[in-house]
């Protein structure tokens, strides 16, 4: 089966797809990121890089052959949780860059092909949803990653890959993650606050800037969601032997279930980046094994 992947970043449908022994004839990746290119690279060089997809057109896309399946997630900054309270940045789907969802649909109505999947976050509005939801004409069903790793993460997924349900609980938490040995620079020398077992967070650190920084959560609870980390503190903290620090990007890849170094080749602050932006790849296997079944 030929695959188009569109915001294809560090092919995690790649990954997810290898892992239920889904046959791949071509894979072609539209992505911009240079850093998430090298590493999709680095772990599948034969994947075939085609460029950003708002600047390919019809006879380029025909080009490809036939198409078993397109999967992708448009980036998701104007539909956010996050963006709610900031007119600059909430315009839903017509914002700068959520608005690639229309280039998605293009695709689809294009190649038509035989299974298609798009994610995007569980926070949306309404109306957003819904025009989504008409456009590929089938209702999203909501997974929340804490269902596969130890990370709260909801989102959205529509796909006409059939009877998709929910996956198993495997009741994964920050302590069966996180490593025993830690770099001195990943911890935190600022004072904070510890709020006691079973409080989330567990702990508040002393920090300037947004309270979001500044939670620190217990080894008996889940990850908050990752995100990229384009500016200071945004990296998620966990409470260990009873001091405060970020987890490492090693904890971030088994929080996303993407295998252990697969993003090791680029600076530290690219691989959260990356992994923020990226899928939990055992929530994607889970919906593409309807495939193989």
């Amino acid at each position: 089966m030929n695959v188009l992947s569109l915001f294809d970043g560090i092919s995690c449908g790649q990954i997810a797809l290898g892992k239920v022994g889904i046959e791949v004839g071509n894979y072609f990746a539209s992505e911009i990121d240079i850093h998430s290119i090298s590493i999709t690279q680095k772990n599948y060089p034969g994947t075939a890089q085609i460029g950003d997809i708002t600047k390919i057109g019809e006879q380029d896309l025909l080009n490809l052959g036939d198409i078993g399946l397109v999967i992708g997630g448009s980036p998701c900054q104007n539909l956010s949780r996050a963006v709610i309270n900031n007119i600059q940045h909430n315009q839903g789907l017509q914002g700068e860059k959520s608005k690639l969802f229309y280039d998605y649909a293009r695709v689809i109505n294009l190649l038509k092909p035989k299974y298609f999947l798009f994610e995007n976050v569980e926070s949306m509005k309404n109306d957003d949803r819904e025009i989504i939801t008409e456009t590929l004409g089938v209702e999203p069903i909501m997974i929340n990653s804490k269902l596969v790793s130890a990370q709260e993460r909801k989102r959205y997924y529509w796909t006409n890959i059939p009877k998709i349900k929910q996956p198993k609980d495997k009741n994964l938490f920050l302590r069966d993650i996180v490593e025993n040995e830690v770099d001195e620079k990943f911890w935190y020398k600022q004072d904070f606050t510890h709020h006691g077992k079973g409080k989330r967070p567990a702990a508040t650190l002393h920090l300037n800037g947004h309270d979001i920084l500044k939670r620190v959560y217990g080894l008996d609870q889940k990850a908050p969601t990752l995100t990229a980390c384009r500016g200071g503190n945004l990296q998620k903290k966990v409470f260990q032997n009873d001091k405060c620090r970020k987890l490492t990007p090693l904890e971030y890849e088994r929080l996303q279930t993407v295998p252990e170094g697969y993003t090791e080749g680029v600076a530290v602050t690219h691989r959260y980046n990356m992994l923020g932006d990226g899928w939990t790849v055992d929530v994607i296997a889970h919906i593409l094994n309807g495939i193989s079944n």
